[in-house]
């Protein structure tokens, strides 16, 4: 950086007269402040154009008269700013839809700050250090439809409780948005808490903190003398904030730090040493050290660097000493020392380096000393040059050698001749680009990778591996049997990518975005799957494509948007699919074509296409000159040669190009694919959601399970189903939405998790249990998650004995859990946390208690009464088999025993007092008298009677001959007669057995 970039108040800001003289006369800014010290601000306008370069420490206070929004719009704030304290005098609105704030040193929001901002659509705040958002901040934007809050430092106290509510009432527009202190609510989604977990403790309870700018002190762990800070050894995992401005020297070696954030020491203008050896660092923001101008000594040997970002040096022009020693670094960008004119050591020993571009050292003019040894160097035409520099150059001290080919193995790089590097075969590919970093990735499991050709072809393969060579130009993955091309993201990873060959697989459905990054493909061949329709969308990110081959696919119409962005595609084929029509205008977005090929499909040629006739007559684009198939009188005539006249319609075609009608089900609200069908009484699925939906609310409904219909929805990445009345889920539940990357169940009643409830959800980052029954977990319950990077269990009453073990394993082993879940048994693990607990304290002792075991296995508690037979099943549920006389979920009613009509012949029935399962006969209606001839009774016949009289009908034991019954009404009758076995009352038949036969 020279002294023109340095002075930023007079090349951005005085020549644009935005500052009066005498602020502008202060010369190099370095922290910029427009309200303390008196200092009178009269900025008017701060261009975006002027903040995007001027990447300094700047604290915006008022009293600004305005910053307009198209500051807010691009990208250029992104970055801009190191501390920042949003005040409502700082945005003035400009009828802008657009804010993008994030990925600054934002620490506070002032009340108000967006009071303007009323045509606001889309605000970014993320990766910011928030910690407070005042009440209503948001409130006067009624038209913001996203808004991005997370990755900053939510303090979750009462003065937040707001925010929780408000995001509730609003699912999808701010999502991953966590609290991050205090410790116990860590990682929790902000509106996942419930308004009384968000309390203030001491002096948080009065109004809340306002925005001040932060001091410099010097960290606690630390030691500060003479403007050196000492953090060695101090177990530290992040680079201390907010230190001394004045420091020259920060000692931070042996510690636990693995990243170093962008801007992490700028504002500290006077650095002259740095020492972060011996720590964790894998990653390193490409501005960490930006402005240091004056640092001699940077050490980072020690650590886990594998890559060198571009420009992480520019500007250090008074480095003397650079060691990079003893880390991961397996390649180095040609222009990565360009400003290190004054470097007299550079360590590089022990890497990975392969190679070494040519030129790298040039810039060294002062280099006395450089260590290059231990390094895995192969020797070809590549390096060549190194020789050469050495033995000009005798500078390397370390005795560096060559690791490959093997005819120069462990050869001193410095010695060697000049025609001994030589490049043969596949050595020229592994370090031709290495000055772009060009990384030779191992050749995928049973591929076959020769020169810059990955061949996966005939493999039996689902889906593109996910590690492939970035040298890879030509991706062969034929004859497999992948059926949906993910969106994985892994051409992003091939910048030199020129061919993929896809044909003859099964692929029905591609993922929006499955190409993005593949801007330099310029061959796709997707012949023979099963795709039915495609739309420009799908193809995104493949900007320079010139072939796309559809042919034997089952595509059926071609609209005007099937191809939009293509305007480079040079040749076409849909040879030999289904297309019926094609809607006019489809062809105009595709500028370059010169060869389409349209035969092989079942043209229908109506008035929908008659447009093509003349198209085909005056475009110069070979076409293959496709032919009608119907109607009849027209079969196998070519298209450009039907009159127009015989292009007709007669009002019963079906236009196969028209867009099926959105849905949206009565109860829910739909745009685009994100449908809301919250706090509405709901207790099933609602009929009719598009099943291209990818978010889904259900949160605050009655539903008792999670409904079966959701397995249709196989785009789902998002499902809320939170405070329902769920209280079990069933094996494989989810095993369908296979794209679902957050699901929250939190605040239901769910007590048991089975052991396979969650298989098949390896795209999931995100589940919350939060606030459920649950007192235990099956181990493996999470082995199919492979994506979780996050898991709320709080607010369950977990009981901590062996059985739970496993589950505070695995939560220390990933730090999926953030610290909230807490144990409520046995008594000894009360309220102990489940991450830190110490696994030998998870013991069983004593008897298992039955109440936490019939969670998942209810018949343990015997909920049947009355003798019911319990069964229960995998998903937790039972069901009680009643015997005779009792119903009821656990067989408690008593059966009325009238409730079936026993009485026939119009009798009339009651229930005995007291006794719900028998009945008593109250009043009989006299039928047709009973005739029976030549029949014998006699005490030895069985006896058909009413329960209450058996004790009468059992009364006369001696025999009776009748050759006619007196005159009595049978079965049932009001009267009475005396016979030679006494008085009997409304028998049925009285000890009756027949020599003959009954008759009427």
């Amino acid at each position: 950086m020279d002294e023109r970039e340095e002075q930023v108040s007079e090349t951005h800001l005085s020549s644009q007269g935005l500052v009066e003289k005498q602020a502008a006369n202060k010369g190099k800014v370095e922290f910029l402040s427009l309200k303390f010290r008196g200092m009178d601000s009269i900025i008017s306008v701060l261009e975006s154009s002027h903040l995007g370069a001027n990447k300094k420490t700047f604290l915006l206070h008022g009293p600004l008269p305005r910053m307009p929004l198209p500051v807010c719009q691009t990208n250029d704030l992104r970055k801009a700013f190191r501390f920042l304290v949003l005040y409502s005098s700082l945005i003035q609105n400009h009828g802008k839809r657009e804010g993008q704030l994030d990925s600054n040193h934002i620490s506070c929001i002032e009340d108000g700050a967006f009071r303007a901002l009323r045509d606001l659509e889309i605000l970014t705040l993320n990766n910011n250090n928030i910690t407070l958002i005042p009440l209503s901040s948001f409130n006067h934007m009624p038209k913001l439809r996203t808004l991005r809050l997370h990755s900053n430092n939510l303090h979750c106290d009462c003065h937040l409780s707001w925010l929780s509510d408000w995001l509730r009432q609003r699912r999808g527009l701010a999502p991953f948005t966590q609290c991050m202190a205090p410790a116990h609510m860590r990682g929790l989604n902000v509106p996942d808490v419930q308004r009384k977990e968000f309390v203030c403790t001491g002096a948080a309870q009065s109004e809340p903190r306002a925005c001040v700018p932060q001091a410099s002190i010097c960290p606690a762990a630390c030691t500060c003398n003479y403007n050196i800070i000492d953090c060695r050894r101090k177990g530290l995992t992040e680079i201390p904030a907010n230190l001394p401005e004045g420091i020259v020297e920060i000692r931070l070696e042996q510690n636990m730090i693995k990243s170093i954030p962008a801007g992490a020491f700028t504002a500290y203008k006077k650095l002259k040493r740095i020492d972060l050896s011996k720590n964790q660092i894998s990653d390193i923001a490409e501005d960490a050290f930006s402005g240091l101008r004056s640092l001699t000594s940077l050490v980072l040997y020690g650590n886990k660097i594998a890559e060198i970002p571009k420009g992480l040096f520019d500007g250090l022009v008074s480095l003397q000493l650079l060691l990079l020693n003893a880390n991961k670094i397996n390649c180095l960008r040609v222009n990565i020392f360009k400003d290190l004119q004054n470097l007299n050591v550079l360590s590089l020993y022990d890497n990975k380096l392969q190679t070494i571009s040519k030129g790298l050292f040039i810039p060294l003019r002062a280099i006395k000393t450089l260590h290059l040894a231990q390094n895995p160097f192969m020797c070809d035409c590549h390096l060549k040059w190194l020789a050469d520099y050495l033995f000009e150059n005798p500078i390397e001290t370390s005795g560096a050698r060559c690791s490959l080919p093997r005819r120069l193995a462990n050869k001193r790089i410095s010695q060697i001749k000049g025609k001994k590097f030589r490049c043969t075969g596949s050595e020229d590919y592994r370090s031709r680009l290495s000055g772009d970093c060009f990384q030779d990735l191992v050749c995928p499991e049973r591929c076959r990778c020769e020169g810059t050709v990955v061949d996966c072809s005939n493999l039996k393969l689902t889906k593109i591996p996910p590690h492939l060579p970035e040298h890879t130009t030509d991706l062969r993955l034929n004859d497999n049997e992948i059926s949906i091309l993910e969106a994985s993201g892994v051409f992003k990873k091939l910048p030199n990518l020129r061919k993929i060959n896809l044909s003859n697989n099964k692929l029905r459905d591609i993922r929006e975005g499955a190409f993005d990054g593949a801007a330099g493909v310029l061959e796709l061949l997707l012949t023979g799957n099963k795709l039915q329709s495609v739309n420009g969308r799908l193809f995104k990110g493949l900007s320079g494509l010139k072939t796309l081959m559809l042919r034997s696919n089952q595509i059926s119409c071609v609209d005007n948007t099937t191809f939009t962005g293509m305007s480079s595609v040079r040749l076409l084929s849909l040879y030999d699919n289904r297309i019926s029509t094609i809607a006019p205008g489809a062809f105009n977005t595709l500028h370059s074509l010169s060869t389409i090929n349209l035969l092989s499909n079942p043209y229908v040629c109506d008035c929908h296409l008659a447009w093509l006739g003349l198209w085909l007559k005056k475009t110069r684009v070979v076409s293959g000159n496709p032919r009608c198939q119907k109607p009849a009188f027209l079969k196998e005539i070519p298209i450009q040669d039907v009159a127009m006249p015989d292009f007709t319609c007669d009002g019963v075609e079906e236009n196969v190009c028209l867009p099926p009608t959105p849905r949206c089900p009565d109860s829910c609200t739909c745009s685009d694919t994100v449908v809301r069908c919250s706090n509405r009484g709901l207790r099933s699925l609602p009929k009719g959601i598009p099943k291209d939906t990818t978010e889904l609310y259900l949160e605050g409904n009655f539903l008792t399970s999670v409904p079966k219909e959701l397995a249709n929805l196989k785009q789902l990445s998002l499902l809320d189903l939170s405070n329902n009345s769920i209280n079990v889920l069933a094996p494989l539940t989810f095993n369908n939405t296979t794209q679902l990357a957050t699901l929250i169940l939190s605040y239901n009643h769910i007590r048991c998790v089975p052991v396979h409830a969650f298989d098949g959800l390896r795209s999931l980052r995100l589940l919350t249990l939060h606030g459920n029954d649950l007192s235990t977990l099956p181990e493996g319950a999470f082995s199919h998650l492979t994506s979780l990077s996050h898991l709320a269990l709080g607010a369950n009453p977990l009981h901590c004995d062996c059985e739970l073990r496993w589950l505070s394993q695995w939560v220390k082993a990933g730090y999926k859990e953030p610290g909230i879940a807490r144990c409520t048994g046995p008594p000894d693990m009360a309220d102990r946390l489940l991450l830190t607990t110490p696994l030998s304290r998870f013991q069983c002792k004593g008897p298992a208690d039955l109440n936490l075991m019939s969670k998942c296995a209810p018949c343990l508690a015997v909920p049947c009464q009355n003798n019911g037979t319990c069964v229960s099943d995998v998903t937790g549920s039972y069901h009680c088999t009643c015997p005779f006389g009792y119903k009821g979920r656990n067989c408690e009613i008593h059966i009325n025993a009238c409730i079936s009509q026993p009485c026939s012949n119009g009798g009339t029935c009651h229930v005995t007092p007291g006794q719900d399962g028998q009945y008593r006969i109250a009043k009989c209606r006299p039928v047709a008298p009973l005739l029976l001839s030549s029949i014998h009774f006699s005490s030895s016949t069985p006896s058909l009677f009413l329960p209450e009289e058996r004790e009468h009908a059992t009364a006369g034991s001696r025999a009776c001959h009748y050759n006619r019954m007196p005159p009595c009404h049978l079965p049932w009758s009001e009267y009475c007669w005396h016979s030679v076995c006494g008085w009997v009352c409304g028998l049925a038949v009285v000890q009756a057995r027949h020599s003959g036969r009954f008759s009427l």
